[in-house]
Order: structure tokens, then C-alpha cells, then sequence
């Protein structure tokens, strides 16, 4: 049976382009909370003021399409930031994602070095990028290879890090697990928490600090096909329709649920986790 990294990856793929823009119908304000819970123009800038005349060497890790360097531009007010261009390098186990990715980098960043390969197995010499970020883009890692990824993640990163990701209680998560209780006999690799990531951060202890943020997806109840393609990326499966996910014994109650005054209502919690070798 294949699992949740093959299918994922599967998933990113110009086949799976119209469940891939139903999904971000949704799935953008992802992305607009992050850029707008934080001052990265601030951040930014003062790391260039710690590096000095050079510009930024920032790696962003499971890059997908681009939603967070695109949301950074149209909310963080980037555009008049005291720095120097960002080099700015993109690493997906998918071709696909890349390319999609290389599409929408704009000032203040500018496309860098590729990489289409894991962050478990990716190499780079030691503190090669100031900084490295990975938004929403660690789920699909084993459970018995997150470490591994993270040590990557941190030999790679010369001073700063940033990892968003969403906890047991999110949507995300509680749907993912019904999903493989559900269709799968409770067989399969469930995605990997915040909560699991924090824990291994704190085991080879690395400085972190925490911001939690709680928003909803949302949509009308007649959005449908949105939905529908919504949770299909939710579960990277789209041989189940959304009328197969309400009638299932386990993903029905659930989604029953999701459903308030006429709207879906998808509950997020997410950890945004910085991390620091200063």
C-alpha cells in the first residue's frame, strides 16, 4: 500500500493541478495568518544588519508551490525593507512544486540554487543559509526519519529557522486520522505534530521560541467542488469524493461537524516556531 510520502508526492504533479488550486480556495489563508503574525519586514532587516553588505542566503524547505514567499509579498509589506536582494533557494522532493515555486519568487527574493530531493537526504555544507523556513511542509516526513530531517534542517542553517506547523488539534491532523481509520483499516503513517517536532527539538536541544495562532478555513456550504478538492489534498486521495467522505462511518461524523450556519468551518491551530543558534 503505498503511504502518505509516495502519495504526497504524487499529488504534487500537473495532474493533480485542479484539486491542487481547489485546495489553496482554502488552504491560502494558510499562509496570510503567517505573514501577518509577525513582523518579517523587522526580522528580515535585522538580519541583514548582522550579515552586512552581502545579501541573505535563505533556503526554504518543501517549498510546494510558493503560497508563503507569495503571501510575505502581498501582506508583509516587504517592499520597501532595507535589504539586499534575498537569494533565495528551493528544495521539493517534486519537480513539479519547483517549478510552480520558481514562478511566483519576486523582489525582495530572487530563485537560488534547486534542490529536488527530502530534507533527510539532502546535503549542504555546514551553516550554509542564514536562514531556513519550512511552512506547513513537514507532515509527510515518517515519523522515524523527523529527526533526521531536523538535524539537517539545523546543519544547514547558520542563525536563524522558522517552522510552521499545525498541531494534534488542527484540522489537518484530526482529519488525516479519521481519514486512515476510516479508509484505511487505521493502517498508515499518520502526519507528523507540532508537538512531535517541538519534542525533538527540545531532545538535541536546540533554542526555540513558540507563537500559536488559531483561525478557520471557510467556505460556503455549497462550495462543493472546493471542498471537495480541499480534502482530497487534505488526505492527498482523490479516488474518494466528498459524498464517500460524508456517508463513511468514521470521516462522516467529523465533517458533520465542520458544518455550522450554512458554512464549512475547518479549525486550525498551528505553531509557528522559530528557532536560533545566536
Amino acid at each position: 500500500m503505498k503511504d502518505t510520502f509516495m502519495r504526497s508526492c504524487e499529488h504534487w504533479s500537473e495532474s493533480s493541478r485542479n484539486e491542487m488550486q481547489n485546495f489553496y480556495t482554502l488552504a491560502s489563508v494558510d499562509y496570510k495568518h503567517l505573514a501577518e503574525k509577525f513582523n518579517w519586514k523587522e526580522w528580515l532587516e535585522a538580519h541583514q544588519a548582522n550579515i552586512g553588505k552581502r545579501g541573505l542566503k535563505l533556503l526554504d524547505i518543501a517549498c510546494g508551490s510558493g503560497k508563503f514567499p507569495s503571501a510575505l509579498i502581498q501582506n508583509a509589506n516587504l517592499s520597501n525593507a532595507k535589504i539586499l536582494p534575498v537569494e533565495y533557494s528551493l528544495l521539493d522532493p517534486s519537480s513539479f512544486s519547483i517549478a510552480e515555486a520558481r514562478k511566483v519568487i519576486q523582489s525582495p527574493f530572487k530563485t537560488s540554487s534547486e534542490f529536488e530531493t527530502t530534507l533527510q537526504e539532502f546535503s549542504c555544507e555546514r551553516e550554509t543559509y542564514d536562514i531556513i523556513w519550512a511552512t506547513h511542509a513537514l507532515y509527510a516526513i515518517p515519523k522515524n526519519e523527523l529527526k533526521k530531517a531536523l538535524k539537517r534542517f539545523i546543519f544547514g542553517m547558520a542563525r536563524s529557522g522558522f517552522i510552521a506547523h499545525a498541531s494534534e488539534k488542527s484540522h489537518y491532523l484530526r482529519f488525516y486520522r479519521h481519514y486512515l481509520n476510516g479508509f484505511k483499516g487505521g493502517s498508515g503513517e499518520p502526519y507528523s505534530s507540532a508537538e512531535q517536532i517541538l519534542q525533538i527539538l527540545k531532545e538535541i536541544d536546540i533554542p526555540h521560541k513558540v507563537k500559536k495562532i488559531t483561525y478557520e478555513n471557510g467556505v460556503s456550504e455549497t462550495a462543493s467542488l472546493q471542498v471537495e478538492g480541499y480534502l482530497q489534498r487534505c488526505v492527498f486521495d482523490d479516488t474518494i469524493d466528498l459524498e464517500k467522505m460524508l456517508k463513511n462511518s468514521v470521516t462522516g461524523p467529523y465533517l458533520d461537524n465542520c458544518i455550522k450556519d450554512g458554512q464549512w468551518c475547518f479549525k486550525q491551530e498551528v505553531m509557528m516556531i522559530f528557532l536560533s543558534k545566536d
